[in-house]
């Protein structure tokens, strides 16, 4: 029997962003269902009717793996979890290191205490652990070498996810309300800074150069190589994460795999890739356009105004790269898979324009 894979990136049904993938793997004939974040609260549902649709789901998903705390990541994944028997819960939480953390809080003396307070902090993160706990349904560490079915986790290691907890903004000692800009519900006051477009030749990038923050590099970053495809999934995940990642893979395969099939992180924010990082998992720009390496995606609702960006579409098509989003439609990832209906997904245009620095 032939290896086969669709990973979906569905629609998260919001006027902003969200992240919602499901996953079908049939390798060496054993047929695995992942669900990898699951968007709103109000995207559960949807990501219910495709699996049970396409995949033939009708009780059991074997692997459910949240990236990291966010709203519009974790929030869709508690439908998941009361609704169907789920073999694995795979997520990190920042309670349990609580009395590896409290030395470095001025404030906190109680590890008790403080491990309540971080599952305040990460609301998200503490619902799925109370349905998981009353389901019986297993949670699973998924730190650097953990192997979630045919995907090995290249990043955070458990140093790394500590010492992100530890300096994130929503740590204890400098907590406040800006911190929850990003959950789901909350409206912030913060001002939004307006990038001004400007035009660009090829081979042209503007990036910032701060990288994203300590909440969205928590992301669990995926890898799997099936026959000949090598996938990375990326959350939320930020430069930090990116050349960590790089780092680990180098080490355990020899070498950065060439990634063939590439979730772009934080729905294209330029704050999450630089010119150093993508160099790093796809090679050097090209002199011209024209060559395809990789095919890349997008978790972009239309409304959204802020994402993509501009810079990271030009930046990926550089290094080859075949770029479409999920702001019209779902998008799928298949090899040995066909699906009644659906069409070759639209290549976005190479943006002659790029946000100034």
């Amino acid at each position: 029997m032939a290896n086969e894979f669709i990973i979906d990136f569905l629609q998260v049904g919001s006027t902003k962003s969200g992240d919602a993938i499901a996953i079908k793997t049939v390798v060496d004939g054993v047929s695995e269902v992942h669900i990898v974040d699951g968007g709103y609260q109000f995207t559960g549902e949807r990501i219910c009717e495709h699996i049970e649709q396409h995949y033939g789901v009708t009780n059991k998903v074997n692997r459910v793996i949240v990236t990291h705390n966010d709203g519009d990541h974790a929030g869709g994944l508690r439908t998941i979890l009361e609704k169907y028997e789920v073999d694995e819960l795979w997520m990190l939480r920042p309670w349990e290191y609580a009395d590896e953390l409290i030395n470095g809080f001025k404030w906190w003396r109680n590890v008790d205490n403080l491990k309540k307070h971080l599952q305040e902090l990460y609301p998200n993160l503490h619902a799925l652990e109370e349905i998981a706990i009353e389901k019986n349904i297993p949670i699973m560490t998924p730190f650097q070498g953990s192997k979630i079915g045919n995907f090995t986790v290249l990043w955070p290691s458990k140093k790394d996810y500590i010492n992100l907890v530890a300096n994130s903004d929503k740590t204890p000692d400098t907590y406040s309300e800006s911190a929850m800009v990003g959950l789901e519900g909350f409206v912030g006051t913060v001002k939004k800074a307006v990038s001004k477009l400007i035009s660009a030749i090829w081979g042209d990038e503007a990036f910032p150069t701060s990288d994203t923050s300590e909440e969205n590099n928590m992301s669990i970053i995926q890898y799997a190589s099936i026959d000949d495809r090598r996938i990375l999934l990326t959350g939320d995940a930020g430069r930090l994460a990116l050349k960590g990642a790089a780092e680990y893979a180098t080490s355990i395969f020899g070498e950065i795999p060439r990634i063939t099939h590439f979730q772009v992180p934080h729905h294209g924010s330029r704050h999450n890739v630089d010119s150093e990082t993508l160099d790093l998992w796809f090679g050097k720009k090209l002199n011209t356009p024209g060559e395809i390496k990789f095919s890349a995606v997008i978790s972009a609702s239309k409304e959204d105004e802020d994402h993509p960006r501009k810079v990271v579409i030009r930046a990926i098509k550089h290094r080859g790269g075949r770029v479409s989003t999920t702001e019209e439609a779902d998008f799928a990832f298949a090899y040995n898979v066909k699906r009644e209906g659906w069409v070759t997904a639209t290549d976005i245009p190479y943006p002659t324009e790029q946000e100034s620095v």
